[in-house]
C-alpha cells in the first residue's frame, strides 16, 4: 500500500522546509561504482562544481574531477574505501567545470545494494562555507554557554527544549531537569500563568515582549526574593514555521531589592509622619494609647497592645523587683481576632512574671523580636495558658515588643502580633516600632502627667469645696459640681452656702479664670477669705469690693463670682455680682426670668465699684446661680443658651434634686470642656 504525503504528515512526518541547514551548506552528493565511474550526481553537485548531469554521468570520477598531479592520491583513497568499508573524510582540491580548483569537505562511504554490489557514495561542500557555518555555530555555542544572561528555548507547548549555563544557575536546576518541562512545573514558586499566558502572546503575534520585570523564588534561593529582566521572542524558520519561543534572563535582583528597599524606606516615612500627625491630638492617656495602635495596624501589624506599668499610672516611675504588674491601655485589631480575646482589655491590670516577653522587654528597656512562634513561645506572650490557645488559634507565627521610654523611664510596652501576614518581624519592622514606640511615649508621658496634675487639682478642688451642706434656715438648697472631662484640666469654679448671724445665709457661685492646680488654689484662698468676709455681716458688693482686692494678688489674677444674701425674716434677697452670669429666680406660680443686675467687672480688674439688687424672694421661689460651664458652648451664642436655660426651668420638677440633674444632663455641653457648679435654693414656706 502506498502512504502518500498526507498520511506522513498524520504519522508526525514533516516536510523540511527550503533553507535549512543543508541548502545552507549546499552538500553535493555523487555515486561511484567499484571502478570509479560516475553513476548518480545530484542538483547540488551540478551547482558546486558546474558539470550537468549528462557531462558527469559515466564518466570517471577522477578525469572530470581532479586533476592529474592527484590521481594517484585519488585511486588509493578509493581503493581503501572500497575495500575496507571505512569512511574517509577530509578536505581536498576539486576541479571546478570552469577550470578553477576548489577546496572542498568531503565525506567518502562505501554503499552496498540488495545484490551485494558495492558503490562509493560521496557527499561534499564547500570548505569555505563549510568553515563559516562552524564559526559561527561555535560562537554561537560560546555566546549562549558562556554568557552570563540565562536563556532559554521553548517548544509551542511552552516546554523547554534547551537551557544554558546561566539559567542552570539562576533556576538552581540543570539542563536535563529542565527539558521537557513548562515553567510552572520547574519553577512552581514563579508567576507561572502570567509568565505562560505573555508567551502564548507572543507565539500568536509574533511581536517580542522585552524587558518585563520578573520576581519571585527559584530552587536555587528557595527563602529569597530574586527579579530578572524578561525577554520573550517566536523563533520561526526560513519557511515561516513557528518553531517554540526563545526567552533572554537578566538578573536585576540588586536593583529590584534597591528599589523595594527605598520604597520601604518610603513607606516608613510616611507611617511616622502619619504617627506625627495622629499620636497625641489630646492629653488623653487612653486615647493617646489607642492613636499608637491604630497607626501601626495592619501596617506594621495584625493586632497591637499598649500596655503600661501600673506603678506609672500611680505615679511611681521605674521598674521593679519581681513580677510586673501591667495595665492594657489599648488593644487594635486589624479584624475580628482571637487576639484580642487573649490580650488583656483595656484598664485590666495583670501580673506577669520574669520569664514573660514583655517583662524582658521592660526590664531590659530593649525591644523583644520573636520572628517565629512556637507553644513554648505563646506561652511566655500570654497571660495564662488560655489565652495562649487563642494566640495558637489565631494563627499567631511572629511578636515583637518594643518599650516605650519618656525622659528616661520605661512607661511600658507596644505589644505586636502578625496571624494574617505571613512574614515574620523583621530588625526593619523592629527599628520602624521602635521609632514609633519613641514619638508616641512622649505623648503617652505628658497624658499621664497631665492625668496626674488633673486628679491633683481635681482632689484639691473637691477638698476645697463644701463637702456637705446642711440646710440652712427658711432655705432648701441643692448643688452640684462637675469638673471638665478627663481631657480638659480642671477649672476653679466653685459654690458654697454660708450661714450668717440673725438667720441669714450667703449663696456663693464664682469661676476663676484659667485652669489647673493654679486655679484650685486660687479657688480655695477665695472660698476661704468670702467665707471670712461673709462673718463681718459687710453687704454683697462690699464683700465683692474686698474680694476684688485680693485677686489681685493670686494666680490667676481674675474670677467671676456672683453673692446673695438671703433674709427669711425679710423674705427679701440682696444681690451683687462680678462679671458672672445672671441668676435666675422663678417666682412661685410665675416664669422664670434671668434678674437684671448690673454685670460689673470680674474680681481683680481693680477700680471698678460693685452695686446690690434687692428683690422679694417669698416662699416657693427658686433662685438658681450657675457657672458658665452649664450654658455655654463652642457653636451656639450665650443668649440662646440662656433662653434655653429658662425654657428648661419653666417646666417644675417634683424636686430640686431632680431639676439640677436636668439641667446638668440637658444642657451641659456633652464634651464638657469646662467646669460646672450649680446651685438651686427655695424659700421655705
Amino acid at each position: 500500500m502506498r502512504t502518500g504525503w498526507g498520511d506522513a504528515r498524520r504519522e508526525g512526518v514533516h516536510r523540511s522546509p527550503e533553507g535549512g541547514l543543508l541548502d545552507v551548506l549546499g552538500v553535493a552528493a555523487m555515486v561511484l561504482d567499484t571502478e570509479g565511474r560516475i553513476v548518480l550526481w545530484s542538483p547540488q553537485a551540478e551547482q558546486l562544481l558546474g558539470y550537468k548531469p549528462d557531462e558527469a554521468l559515466g564518466r570517471f570520477a577522477a578525469q572530470v574531477l581532479v586533476d592529474e598531479q592527484h590521481f594517484e592520491l585519488v585511486l588509493r583513497l578509493f581503493t581503501e574505501v572500497m575495500s575496507s568499508g571505512e569512511v574517509w573524510a577530509g578536505v581536498f582540491p576539486v576541479r571546478h567545470k570552469n577550470g578553477t580548483s576548489r577546496l572542498l569537505e568531503f565525506r567518502n562511504m562505501r554503499l552496498q545494494d540488495d545484490r551485494g554490489d558495492f558503490y562509493a557514495l560521496g557527499l561534499a561542500a564547500d570548505g569555505a562555507t563549510l568553515r563559516e557555518v562552524e564559526r559561527d555555530l561555535a560562537l554561537s555555542v560560546r555566546l549562549v554557554d558562556q554568557s552570563p544572561i540565562g536563556l532559554a528555548v521553548l517548544d509551542g507547548n511552552l516546554r523547554y527544549l534547551a537551557a544554558n549555563p546561566a539559567l542552570e544557575r539562576m533556576d538552581g536546576l540543570s539542563a536535563a531537569e529542565h527539558l521537557g518541562r513548562r515553567v510552572e512545573e520547574a519553577l512552581p514558586f514563579l508567576d507561572s500563568d502570567t509568565i505562560e499566558a505573555a508567551m502564548r502572546e507572543v507565539l500568536g503575534s509574533g511581536v517580542p515582549q522585552v524587558s518585563h520585570e520578573v520576581a519571585g523564588r527559584t530552587p536555587a534561593e528557595p527563602d529569597t526574593d530574586r527579579a530578572w529582566r524578561v525577554s520573550l521572542y517566536r523563533l520561526d524558520d526560513s519557511g515561516g514555521r513557528v518553531l517554540g519561543i526563545a526567552v533572554s534572563l537578566i538578573e536585576v535582583t540588586d536593583r529590584y531589592r534597591a528599589a523595594a528597599e527605598a520604597e520601604r524606606a518610603r513607606h516608613r516615612l510616611a507611617l511616622i509622619a502619619d504617627a506625627s500627625v495622629r499620636i497625641g491630638t489630646t492629653l488623653d492617656l487612653e486615647q493617646t494609647a489607642l492613636e499608637l495602635a491604630e497607626v501601626t495596624v495592619p501596617e506594621l501589624a495584625d493586632v497591637a497592645a499598649v500596655d503600661i506599668l501600673d506603678s506609672v499610672l500611680q505615679g511611681r516611675p521605674g521598674v521593679t523587683e519581681g513580677p510586673l504588674l501591667i495595665q492594657a491601655l489599648a488593644v487594635v485589631a486589624a479584624r475580628p481576632n482571637p487576639v484580642v480575646e487573649a490580650a488583656d482589655p483595656p484598664g485590666h491590670a495583670a501580673q506577669y512574671g520574669a520569664d514573660r516577653l514583655i517583662t524582658r522587654c521592660v526590664r531590659t528597656a530593649r525591644p523583644v523580636r520573636e520572628p517565629y512562634l512556637d507553644a513554648a513561645l505563646l506561652a511566655r506572650i500570654a497571660r495564662d495558658s488560655r489565652s495562649a490557645a487563642l494566640l495558637a488559634q489565631a494563627g499567631a507565627h511572629s511578636y515583637l515588643a518594643v518599650p516605650l521610654i519618656a525622659r528616661g523611664e520605661v512607661l511600658g510596652a507596644i505589644d505586636l502580633i502578625r496571624t494574617d501576614n505571613p512574614l515574620p518581624f523583621t530588625e526593619d519592622d523592629e527599628v520602624l516600632a521602635c521609632e514609633l514606640a519613641a514619638r508616641a511615649a512622649i505623648g503617652i508621658d505628658n497624658a499621664r502627667l497631665y492625668r496626674q496634675q488633673r486628679e491633683t487639682a481635681l482632689t484639691l478642688q473637691r477638698s476645697m469645696l463644701p463637702r456637705d451642706h446642711h440646710d440652712p434656715e427658711g432655705l432648701e438648697v441643692v448643688s452640684r459640681y462637675q469638673p471638665a472631662a478627663s481631657r480638659y484640666e480642671v477649672g476653679g469654679d466653685w459654690f458654697d452656702v454660708i450661714g450668717l448671724r440673725h438667720g441669714r445665709t450667703a449663696l456663693v457661685v464664682g469661676d476663676v479664670m484659667g485652669s489647673g492646680i493654679n486655679a484650685a488654689t486660687t479657688m480655695g484662698r477665695l472660698r476661704t477669705a468670702t467665707q471670712t468676709l461673709s462673718r463681718l455681716g459687710l453687704q454683697p458688693a462690699e464683700v465683692l469690693g474686698h474680694l476684688d482686692e485680693i485677686t489681685a494678688d493670686l494666680d490667676p489674677p481674675f474670677a467671676t463670682c456672683v453673692y446673695a444674701v438671703y433674709d427669711p425674716a425679710a423674705g427679701r434677697c440682696r444681690v451683687s455680682t462680678a462679671g458672672h452670669l445672671p441668676p435666675v429666680l422663678i417666682p412661685r406660680g410665675g416664669a422664670p426670668r434671668l434678674l437684671d443686675l448690673p454685670a460689673g467687672a470680674p474680681l481683680g480688674v481693680g477700680g471698678v465699684p460693685f452695686s446690690d439688687v434687692d428683690f422679694p424672694l417669698g416662699p416657693g421661689d427658686r433662685l438658681v446661680l450657675y457657672t458658665d460651664g452649664l450654658v455655654e458652648t463652642r457653636d451656639d451664642d450665650i443668649d440662646s443658651r440662656l433662653e434655653t436655660l429658662l425654657g428648661l426651668l419653666r417646666d417644675p420638677d417634683p424636686s430640686l434634686e431632680e431639676s439640677c440633674d436636668r439641667l446638668l444632663r440637658e444642657l451641659r455641653d456633652p464634651q464638657g470642656h469646662d467646669d460646672v457648679a450649680l446651685l438651686v435654693a427655695r424659700a421655705r414656706d
